[in-house]
């Protein structure tokens, strides 16, 4: 399902993680790991909209596009079959909402996306 350029990245991303001393993660830890910051970031948005900062929000927001990106590139859309088609497409969805949350300022967009991510990370941790 993941392509073999993910790999390498993720490769990288174990190299680097190495270097600053917190051990050599699995590819699918390294999913969970961005999954996990996708729903900081999103946490951390619908702060900065409580407490009115919308710069904040922005840059939170657009970080959390950056990790959906991420997971998007790493699906593997030859091999993966019909599973990664279908992420893909949720994956495309999600960042839509996320625009349109920022856009809009709208929380129940935040709390869309973050309800979808969980159902994908739930599913995602039960491989293991």
């Amino acid at each position: 399902m993941y392509s073999a350029a993910y790999k390498n990245r993720a490769q990288h991303y174990t190299d680097v993680h190495n270097v600053g001393g917190m051990g050599e993660d699995s590819p699918h830890r390294l999913i969970q790991m961005l999954m996990e910051g996708f729903l900081a970031r999103i946490n951390s948005a619908k702060g900065a909209m409580a407490h009115g900062d919308m710069e904040a929000k922005s840059v939170f927001i657009s970080r959390a596009i950056g990790i959906i990106g991420g997971l998007n590139e790493a699906l593997d859309l030859e091999q993966g079959g019909d599973l990664a088609a279908n992420l893909h497409q949720l994956y495309g969805y999600i960042n839509s909402q996320l625009v349109q949350a920022s856009y809009e300022n709208s929380e129940a967009k935040l709390d869309e996306v973050v309800a979808l991510m969980k159902d994908i990370k739930e599913a995602w941790d039960a491989i293991a």
